[in-house]
């Protein structure tokens, strides 16, 4: 996804007229297709996959008339794609939120006294929360503008407008996005988790904002209410963490009664929730700190202290472990980071207001969510505490920080520092698998109106030529000639990039020609059923950038059961990488992964110190155009998503 710069307001954000996402070509799109994936299936697959490509868009074939439907769509609509990509990407999705969806922000460790301190902290963090809400709210922030490649086009900001406003309704095939309306008295409250408890904290007492030490009182009654055994209420955030299906299910029971009505009523329409948790009794590193964020490490731990359904999720823990964890169907990373981003410069910048001159003088206790349960209920809650018990043990994570160098490095050798992890991503892949898979990178499509992403497909043949270079032909060739590779390799990457970026990149324009069909009821087209089609959408390796400019790094699950979520943050002298894949696959191990990709690195480097330098010819057109993809895709879902992710 695109680095930003911010400009001061120039008017409201509806005076810039985007332009729409383009639909591309069809032969464009079609020769794209059999080019990512020649290298990636076997010789009698690909001519099998290449005829039924020659049919699909022979004149006046299935292709040209789905793409003229296509078009037709394009002219009655804002973005043709949104919907599609929606659904496909995230609500059709049945698998359980956390791990395999929602991706996690995790900030800096603090260091807190007490409790007290924890509050104070979780306090300080809704006022800026709050203050952020008011800036959406009132169209304050600054446009995001691209630069690199297309720099100074301004940029969708919808999807800030999603932060706080919306809620993801499970659906027994496909799930909703609720979105309530900006400024909405309905949203006058947060919800704060504890002790696996639920409690609204009401933001405007007697017509008047709560100011932080307000918050703070709040908060401290809360706690206290919540180690009060004796009204205590179960789980209920554990149903959330399951799959959607079973958690739709669920709550059709729920509904049944009006107490549960009600409690639900409240969740979907509130700001955000907050949990404040327990020290989780596990070693705080990277790593650890990372799963809590995920899953809260299962019904165990903190894993029910949560309600997954939720856009923005504020998670403090007592010992320390703060950060939050998103529902990704709203927003990309990219506007996750801007947020969190803001919050930790108030945090550290924005002094803590604790005086109670102007506080509210009569502050109502805070209300507990009551639930009503039955035996059934109970069996529900039971089984989804098992399922997030077997996702916690299933997920191996692995945060490493490789520091040899950082991205100064990569950019004296006039590099992209993104194409270069990519390119270094797919090394690592292939010396653990002697092979390269579909890959996902996703690419900001924010440039056109209501633009979310679509997807660098970076198992491109070049890096492909680059990889064997390094491994199986590494004896037999030239210095100069793996250079020469690496940077075929990194040239490819970027113009990739550039299609992906500029609305003409080949997976959004398949979705909707496959949509089309579905919605003309016509047989599903061979294209899409081919063996070759399924293998491009299984993204063994999911991928993304997500810089920071402050001490914090995003995480997130794989999207596949045999895959990797792979997600970076390059900083100046050292790159961040959090490496998630499944212990039920014999296929995937984090940790091996990640010493393939050290050695990678290490041997990447070398390679350039050792070469001449590049051509000047070359070395432009990469280093500025690496710099339109960085953010947390989906994953997809995922992520993503899926990243996603």
């Amino acid at each position: 996804m695109p680095i930003l710069e911010r400009e001061p307001p120039k008017g409201r954000r509806e005076s810039y007229v985007l332009p729409k996402v383009p639909v591309p070509p069809l032969k464009q799109t079609l020769d794209m297709y059999l080019s990512c994936m020649k290298h990636l299936v076997k010789e009698e697959q690909y001519q099998k996959t290449k005829a039924i490509v020659v049919k699909f868009g022979e004149p006046g074939g299935t292709g040209e008339l789905l793409q003229k439907k296509l078009l037709e769509r394009s002219d009655k609509t804002y973005n043709w794609v949104y919907d599609y990509w929606l659904e496909d990407m995230y609500l059709n999705q049945r698998l359980a939120l956390p791990v395999n969806s929602n991706p996690a922000m995790v900030f800096p460790k603090q260091n807190f006294k007490d409790r007290k301190d924890s509050l104070r902290f979780a306090a300080h963090l809704i006022t800026g929360v709050l203050e952020y809400k008011e800036r959406i709210d009132t169209r304050v922030l600054p446009v995001d503008f691209a630069r690199g490649q297309l720099a100074g086009t301004p940029l969708c900001m919808k999807q800030y407008y999603r932060l706080f406003n919306t809620y993801r309704l499970p659906g027994h095939k496909r799930d909703t996005l609720v979105i309530h309306k900006p400024g909405s008295t309905e949203q006058e409250h947060i919800i704060v988790a504890c002790k696996n408890q639920f409690f609204v904290l009401d933001l405007v007492v007697n017509k008047k904002k709560l100011k932080e030490m307000d918050i703070l009182t709040q908060l401290e009654k809360i706690v206290k209410m919540a180690e009060n055994s004796e009204e205590r209420q179960p789980p209920f955030g554990l149903l959330t963490s399951d799959g959607r299906t079973e958690w739709a299910q669920a709550r059709e029971v729920l509904i049944k009664d009006s107490v549960n009505r009600e409690s639900l009523a409240v969740i979907e329409k509130c700001l955000c929730v907050l949990c404040l948790d327990n020290p989780s009794g596990m070693e705080v590193g990277d790593t650890s700190r990372a799963l809590l964020m995920l899953h809260g490490g299962g019904h165990e731990k903190m894993g029910a202290n949560r309600w997954y359904d939720k856009p923005m999720q504020f998670i403090v823990g007592e010992d320390g472990v703060c950060g939050t964890v998103c529902e990704h169907s709203p927003f990309e990373g990219i506007v996750l980071v801007a947020c969190t981003e803001y919050l930790m410069k108030f945090m550290t910048g924005s002094p803590s207001k604790m005086g109670r001159a102007t506080s509210v003088s009569e502050l109502p206790t805070p209300a507990r969510l009551l639930w009503k349960t039955t035996p059934h209920i109970q069996s529900l809650l039971k089984a989804s505490a098992e399922r997030l018990q077997r996702l916690v043990r299933d997920l191996d994570m692995d945060v490493h920080k490789f520091e040899v160098y950082g991205k100064e490095f990569i950019k004296k050798q006039k590099m992209s520092p993104d194409a270069y992890i990519q390119v270094a991503l797919q090394l690592a892949f292939y010396r653990c698998n002697g092979r390269l898979v579909s890959t996902y990178e996703s690419a900001s499509i924010r440039r056109f109106h209501e633009g979310r992403v679509d997807n660098i497909r970076s198992a491109t043949s070049e890096a492909l030529a680059f990889v064997k270079a390094m491994t199986d032909e590494k004896a037999s060739l030239s210095d100069s000639e793996k250079m020469k590779r690496l940077w075929d390799a990194i040239n490819a990457q970027t113009n990739y990039t550039i299609t992906a970026i500029t609305g003409l990149g080949i997976d959004n324009h398949l979705l909707g020609l496959r949509e089309i069909a579905q919605e003309l009821k016509m047989e599903r087209p061979q294209i899409f059923t081919d063996e070759t089609y399924v293998a491009s959408n299984q993204f063994i390796l999911s991928t993304s950038q997500v810089p920071t400019t402050v001490e914090m790094f995003c995480c997130y699950g794989p999207v596949v059961p045999n895959g990797y979520g792979c997600c970076y943050n390059p900083q100046s002298d050292h790159l961040l990488f959090s490496v998630t894949s499944f212990h039920g696959s014999t296929e995937t191990c984090s940790a091996v992964f990640i010493k393939a990709l050290d050695e990678g690195l290490v041997e990447m480097r070398d390679l350039c110190r050792k070469s001449n330098k590049p051509q000047s010819s070359a070395a432009p057109a990469a280093s500025k155009a690496g710099e339109n993809n960085q953010g947390a895709g989906s994953k997809l879902p995922s992520i993503l998503q899926k990243t996603g992710k």
